[in-house]
């Protein structure tokens, strides 16, 4: 039933005389001041349930309840009223019109509501979800395999935390969380545990210095193949110890030295049995070179069999492409090599690590650049699987203020000093992420912008208090709590038991997210679903953003804790926040009729721009948001083409910071077909043969910031219905235009 939540009565734009300087107590125990606006709303919606849309008469009818409503509220309070108080009086008084349908259809939404609130901190209700397999509940992550013992065991804790969790949060936070107003990310974990989210891990320090796991100190590694095999095994524990990304920043340039001590030790053993120097030079070089592709190569299965104890595989990101020397430029090269080989006999598609290449003027971005053809390859292993992201390095320094990978996914650590003056990346860490329901907003300001200007500034208040919360919960960890992570160096210092972790927080050290999802639908809602060609409506979403921004950097500098804006993935938040949506605003045309928000400041994805026309009309947004933000772009099949990808990539340069190719990969290994598999209602299918069988076809998709497989791990609905809205951003026939060169091109004049 889709009658609007009458808790929020107080909350809108417009108070009538006789209630003026009347307050209302919340559930939740705010006080606001008294507003009629949404008990008018509630009363439409009871009508439109009972009896279809509002004719003339039933407007007036609405309008003469309100009035009574108003004057029964005046006359038997003076200065406060709560929530119940007014659900009584609205019950009163449709009776006594003797409005008998629209006041059972009124009643019983409350009473759904009132289920709902209780069945959210129920353990028994949330149980039963789990065990009916609830979809909602158990793919919720893409990345987490529901059908193993130890994913659902986790999800049955996580259960139990979200219950509790709830309980810790302040009432107005919970309850703005559990009406889709905000979302407090990751509540199976956090704030039940003081966790943290995701981190670039000091992999520099604990690789050189050692480190303790467990009940095994650890000794600094003496081959490269040691030092990929003590990355996994610190991914693995980091990876169990919070629950976010982890990300190995730079690892060709990390790595080097140790691909050096293989290359001494075979040059040793090459003095004594070669006495050809040029034989002996290549017997070294191709030990060595074999050593570096075995070690990476282990490194790629050991992420993609490991299980953490939340059941998934870690979720990592490799970061690499800035390294010029020989060791360097061969761990690039076996990166590349062996992702383009895939997993296995069949050579699947490895999920993870997300690999992150960078793209630097100078280095490799151009033919004669000195990486140049380790930049062809990587071009050529997207084409093939996707991956790897790039990463423009001028444009993450000036967005982000240094360069660094993101941690995951796609947040971004700000520039920061320590107290040597010296620029810190590795060993810094994110506090968790809210995120705020914009198109809701926008859907409840019914075409008027100064009511969705007040109404933001309100949710930015909650917001505010939500992201605090996560930080003081953080603060309250011991450093015994995750030892791999205080102790032995993943978060750079290494604290003793008795020490504050808030050393390694505070300051601006660390980060915290104000997240937000749909700017498309927010514009959508005043401007039509076609405003992007419409300056107005992009000056609004930008002004959206620059508000963001504006409110989290005075909240960093009245807390001392950096808050970014940050471009939520929304893996299921997108099918959460319009669903709720959906149930309280019923069907509206390209905002919850499609079943999903749009992502952060993305295009809209049924449509199809030009690659480039989608990265200029994007790049005016992640300015805005430097704790968090990707592009995509849509392409047919480009194996035979890459070419045509370098060509984005060099338009991309100056534009954006952070971009991601996504290209059919999918595979039927039943009848050879390779491309792009056709959508079902759940999932995919080869469109050769129909094969649907996980066993004898790999499906590959951008879930949002990493790839998923929905044949083997489904993904929730409004998820899976914009992966099969998305449209090519590319003819069939794709030419590389001549106007889209190197460094920065100028836009082609014609679709490529």
């Amino acid at each position: 039933m889709s009658i609007v939540e009458s808790d929020s009565a107080a909350e809108a734009s417009t108070t009538t005389a006789t209630t003026a300087g009347l307050n209302i107590v919340k559930r939740d125990g705010r006080t606001l001041r008294f507003d009629d606006s949404r008990i008018r709303a509630a009363l439409i919606k009871a009508y439109k349930e009972v009896n279809g849309p509002l004719s003339p008469l039933d407007e007036r009818t609405v309008n003469e309840m309100v009035a009574r409503i108003d004057a029964e509220i005046a006359t038997r309070f003076a200065d406060t009223v709560k929530i119940y108080e007014i659900q009584s009086v609205v019950e009163h008084v449709l009776l006594e019109a003797r409005l008998y349908d629209v006041a059972r259809a009124y009643i019983d939404y409350r009473v759904q509501r009132d289920f709902a609130r209780s069945q959210a901190t129920d353990l028994n209700h949330s149980i039963n979800k789990l065990l009916e397999k609830d979809h909602t509940v158990v793919n919720e992550n893409a990345n987490k395999d529901a059908e193993v013992f130890n994913t659902q065991r986790d999800l049955t804790a996580g259960m139990v935390g979200k219950s509790i969790g709830l309980r810790m949060l302040p009432p107005h936070v919970a309850n703005a969380h559990q009406k889709g107003d905000i979302h407090y990310h990751d509540l199976d974990y956090h704030p039940y545990a003081p966790m943290t989210n995701c981190c670039l891990i000091d992999f520099k320090s604990m690789l050189s210095k050692g480190f303790r796991i467990g009940n095994a100190q650890v000794e600094p590694p003496r081959s490269i193949g040691t030092a990929t095999a003590q990355i996994a095994q610190i991914i693995a524990n980091v990876s169990s110890s919070q629950y976010g990304g982890a990300t190995v920043n730079r690892i060709d340039e990390l790595l080097a030295p140790y691909a050096k001590l293989n290359y001494d030790k075979h040059a040793s053993e090459a003095e004594r049995w070669i006495d050809d120097e040029h034989k002996r030079l290549a017997y070294v070089e191709e030990r060595t070179r074999k050593d570096i592709y075995d070690a990476m190569q282990s490194l790629e299965y050991e992420i993609n069999t490991l299980f953490t104890s939340n059941g998934q595989t870690p979720f990592t990101s490799v970061g690499f492409g800035l390294g010029t020397g020989w060791y360097e430029r061969e761990i690039q090269k076996a990166i590349l090599q062996i992702r383009r080989r895939g997993l296995g006999k069949e050579g699947r598609t490895a999920i993870f690590p997300k690999l992150l290449f960078t793209l630097k003027r100078g280095l490799n971005l151009s033919e004669g650049d000195a990486n140049y053809d380790i930049k062809q390859l990587a071009v050529q292993c997207a084409t093939e699987r996707m991956y790897p992201d790039i990463l423009s390095y001028d444009k993450v320094v000036e967005i982000t203020g240094s360069f660094k990978a993101p941690m995951g996914c796609r947040s971004f650590l700000q520039g920061w000093t320590n107290e040597a003056g010296e620029d810190e990346v590795e060993g810094r860490m994110n506090l968790g992420v809210v995120t705020l329901n914009l198109p809701r907003i926008a859907l409840e300001s019914d075409g008027d912008l100064g009511a969705f200007w007040a109404l933001l500034e309100e949710r930015l208040q909650t917001m505010r208090d939500a992201i605090m919360f996560r930080v003081d919960r953080c603060k309250e960890a011991v450093p015994g709590n995750a030892p791999i992570l205080y102790q032995h160096g993943a978060f750079g210092q290494r604290l003793s038991a008795g020490q504050d972790v808030d050393e390694l927080f505070r300051n601006g050290r660390a980060t915290v997210s104000l997240g937000y999802i749909g700017l498309y639908e927010v514009a959508t809602a005043f401007y039509g679903p076609e405003w992007e060609s419409n300056p107005e409506a992009k000056e609004l979403t930008l002004s959206v953003m620059a508000t963001l921004k504006d409110h989290a950097l005075t909240w960093a500098s009245e807390s001392g804790y950096w808050v970014s804006v940050y471009s939520t993935p929304s893996e299921s938040l997108t099918d959460r926040f319009c669903r709720l949506d959906k149930e309280r605003f019923g069907s509206v045309p390209d905002i919850t009729d499609k079943d999903y928000y749009t992502n952060s400041f993305h295009y809209d994805v049924r449509k199809n721009p030009t690659p480039f026309e989608k990265l200029d009309f994007e790049k005016d947004y992640a300015p805005f948001t430097g704790g968090g933000f990707i592009h995509y772009c849509e392409y047919p099949v480009l194996r035979q083409n890459p070419k045509a990808l370098e060509a984005v990539w060099d338009y991309a340069y100056d534009r954006v910071g952070y971009l991601g190719t996504n290209t059919p990969i999918d595979r039927c290994y039943e009848c050879g077909f390779a491309g792009d598999f056709d959508p079902t209602a759940e999932g995919f299918a080869c469109p050769s043969c129909g094969n649907e069988d996980p066993r004898t076809c790999d499906v590959v998709k951008r879930t949002c910031g990493y790839l998923g497989n929905p044949q083997q791990r489904p993904m929730v609905h409004g998820r899976h219905v914009e992966i099969s809205s998305r449209v090519k951003h590319m003819d069939g026939d794709v030419r590389v235009p001549l106007s889209a060169g190197h460094e920065g091109g100028s836009a082609p004049t014609s679709r490529p």
